[in-house]
């Protein structure tokens, strides 16, 4: 069952509230539908009440962070070791490799997911939509924000392509 509130202004969903209600074999496939259902709809909050459902999101969100972060500091450390480091190529690109993998990885299995848009929030107080704990029951929760990754996604693409440019022309410098 979803709890749901609309926001006037631009009639997308404030929040969604995802119960933990057992009423047949099936509840765990409805509990990931209506998940799907509050992603589709854009909310800026989402409570996940299923301990399991709440655990596999949390867990998935951390590999599309784990790669992001992976690319961006690979990328950065190919950059800096590639400029500082032209004696030895097997440090700047396997760096650079390894941002290249990850940015692809990231491009191509994550970021059309609709969980990209959206990071775990473990503190209640930063909460945007503070009413949503009053009606939680007593279960601990998953709380889903959603956050714009716009800058994300720039931020890894530049310095990827940038480390793989200095890769390239640092593998051009050793094999010319």
């Amino acid at each position: 069952m979803v709890d749901e509130a609309t926001d006037s202004e631009d009639h997308k969903k404030k929040f969604a509230i995802i119960r933990e209600v057992y009423n047949d074999e099936n509840a765990h496939d409805h509990f990931e539908y209506e998940l799907e259902k509050a992603l589709d709809l854009e909310c800026q909050l989402i409570v996940i009440e299923p301990t399991k459902l709440g655990d596999e999101t949390a867990r998935w969100i951390a590999v599309g962070n784990c790669l992001h972060k992976t690319a961006a500091l690979s990328g950065l450390a190919a950059i800096v070791t590639g400029l500082m480091c032209d004696d030895k190529p097997y440090l700047w690109a396997s760096f650079g490799l390894t941002a290249a993998v990850s940015c692809g990885l990231y491009t191509v299995s994550w970021q059309f997911d609709p969980c990209c848009k959206y990071q775990v929030e473990t503190d209640t107080s930063k909460l945007p939509n503070a009413e949503v704990l009053a009606v939680l029951g007593p279960s601990s929760p998953t709380f889903l924000v959603r956050k714009d990754d716009s800058r994300r996604k720039i931020l890894h693409s530049t310095v990827t392509a940038l480390a793989l440019s200095i890769c390239a022309w640092r593998l051009y410098q050793v094999f010319k």
